[in-house]
């Protein structure tokens, strides 16, 4: 498919029903550096009576890019459109990213916008550049803004406690297991999602804990190993949670996985949709001596976890 019948595809059903300001990106985790941007170009495209506009891409491009670079995401794109949308943008416009996407040219890309999407500037990042290796640099941008006929607005960058947030700001902080730093750099809780899939069913059979196993993709961005507290949601209904995250080391397994003890709850959840907020980490992963011990500590972490996230079930 071209990259033409991949923007009529990507844009809104109806008639965008006005000129845009776009700002372009892969806006992993939509972190609040994003979100910084976002407001600036809200603020505006409403300044110039402008739609404002996201465009984004899937996969990530250093999927395309470097392929053996191993990175995970943050955000898969469903969960990304529903962020960017709950920032009230007026559209978001998700392009595949391959082969020939990778060697457009910054002006004809540019022109691609134009076309399409109607735009008539672009809000960008300090660091920005767009097209075949990079070439579109905000200083080349400006310079093609003016043979073309667009803006080009740069945001500074976010900072918090002197460091400038980013993607991989979060990515270190969530391979590090500090939640409360994820939360602060992307000013939500991280989520998981995924469909409950079989286990091993040790939970209630040996340890009396029921579990519910997340199936996770394997490209996606998960804490540390190690017991967390948490808050899973099943249809749109918060529960206090216990997530443990690594290989049943107890029994010798090596397979990572997610398994899920909610709070409260009975009921059957093979087959459904879960979302589970990761608020803080207990401890790290252990391997016990006999599955009583295992057991024991369970008990001790589920209490410190109501402790931490109140004793009610529900919210």
């Amino acid at each position: 498919m071209s990259i033409e019948e991949d923007l009529v595809r990507s844009s809104p059903g109806k008639e965008l029903g006005g000129d845009t300001l776009l700002t372009i990106g892969v806006f992993d985790g939509v972190h609040l550096g994003h979100k910084h941007l976002l407001s600036e170009l809200k603020e505006r495209a409403k300044e110039h009576n402008l739609l404002s506009g996201v465009v984004t891409f899937n996969p990530h491009p250093q999927k395309v890019l470097s392929p053996r670079s191993g990175l995970l995401f943050l955000t898969d794109i469903e969960q990304k459109v529903e962020l960017l949308s709950a920032e009230n943008i007026d559209a978001v416009f998700i392009l595949p990213f391959d082969a020939e996407m990778a060697q457009i040219s910054a002006g004809r890309f540019a022109g691609l916008m134009q076309q399409y999407l109607r735009m008539k500037g672009l809000v960008v990042g300090h660091n920005f550049a767009l097209g075949r290796n990079r070439e579109g640099s905000i200083d080349a941008l400006r310079v093609l803004g003016e043979d073309m006929g667009f803006t080009v607005d740069v945001v500074p960058p976010l900072a918090i406690n002197g460091e400038v947030v980013s993607s991989t700001l979060v990515r270190k902080a969530l391979a590090s297991g500090n939640m409360k730093r994820v939360q602060n750099l992307i000013g939500r809780p991280f989520s998981l999602h995924g469909q409950v899939v079989p286990g091993a069913s040790r939970g209630a059979r040996l340890l009396g804990f029921p579990t519910a196993n997340l199936g996770i993709d394997p490209e996606q961005a998960i804490p540390t190993e190690g017991v967390y507290a948490t808050r899973a949601y099943i249809d749109d209904i918060a529960y206090n949670s216990m997530t443990y995250v690594g290989a049943s080391l107890t029994f010798g397994e090596s397979r990572s996985m997610v398994e899920v003890c909610i709070l409260d709850y009975s009921g059957d959840l093979y087959g459904k949709e879960l979302k589970v907020d990761f608020i803080e980490r207990l401890r790290g992963g252990e391997k016990f001596d006999t599955v009583e011990k295992l057991r024991q500590q369970i008990a001790a972490d589920i209490e410190k976890g109501r402790a931490l996230l109140g004793t009610a079930g529900r919210e």
